[in-house]
């Protein structure tokens, strides 16, 4: 009975310790940087006061709900076009590179590589990188999401392979199928429901980012969100978050049908 009583002693005392180490880099955090906490923390209702009033639209903001719209939709179509060029890219590169499917070691280690290098890399210097390349424009946008979501894809995918296929391809093989044989009719079949669900993830994930990368490039929504804030027209910022939100949840709540038909 003395031994697990030792032991979840130990733990209290393991989870203890850390709790205590985080905050005192909180705390050593707030000196370095000079940090008042007790103002900080009372100014937030003011902050939230100011912009529930500036921030509200107004008549003259739901007048500018076409142009809104209008580049939400391109915003939307960027974010759906490159994650599904990353998704075909990152499934045939995580075949290559899978345990399962791959051709060898030496190609899995390089394919990890590759997807980390990718993915680590945040999306804003993706478009801080590609922007002074191809200057201001949809493509430049495209190409960041496009980099960023095949380093999360390439990683997903090839788990997923190594998951949920392996026993399936085993079969397959003892049967006497080709490669390419099992690929196609053991490998996909079995893996496209988490593909799919992956690839609505990114989609929903991209159209947020696509906002930050719109600031960036000077295109889509994320244009019109900093051109009406540089101008302090902050009723017109306020209706510009607003159909953010409706897209994006109206996004999520369709992906998850989805998912519940496909899964």
């Amino acid at each position: 009975m003395s031994s697990p009583i030792k032991f979840l002693a130990q733990k209290h005392r393991k989870q203890t310790a850390i709790i205590a180490v985080i905050g005192s880099i909180y705390v050593l955090s707030s000196w370095i940087l000079n940090f008042d906490n007790f103002s900080g923390f009372t100014a937030v209702p003011k902050a939230f006061n100011w912009l529930g009033v500036n921030f509200f639209p107004t008549a003259e903001s739901v007048e500018l709900l076409p142009r809104i719209w209008q580049k939400l939709i391109e915003t939307v179509a960027l974010a759906v076009s490159s994650t599904v060029v990353a998704a075909i890219i990152a499934l045939f590169v995580a075949i290559l590179g899978s345990k399962a499917t791959g051709i060898n070691n030496y190609v899995h280690v390089v394919v990890r590589g590759i997807a980390s290098f990718f993915r680590n890399i945040p999306l804003v210097a993706w478009a801080m990188i590609l922007l002074f390349s191809f200057k201001q424009s949809d493509f430049t946008g495209f190409l960041a999401l496009l980099l960023m979501t095949v380093g999360y894809l390439i990683r997903a995918f090839m788990e997923i392979i190594e998951d949920e296929a392996s026993e399936t391809m085993m079969a397959l093989k003892a049967t006497g199928a080709s490669y390419f044989q099992v690929i196609f009719q053991a490998v996909l079949p079995q893996i496209m429901p988490s593909l799919i669900s992956w690839v609505l993830y990114m989609i929903e994930n991209n159209v947020r980012d696509a906002t930050l990368v719109g600031i960036l490039t000077g295109t889509g929504i994320g244009f019109i969100f900093d051109l009406y804030f540089k101008s302090f027209r902050f009723d017109a910022v306020g209706m510009t978050i607003l159909a953010i939100i409706i897209v994006v949840i109206t996004l999520e709540v369709l992906s998850n049908q989805i998912r519940k038909v496909i899964l």
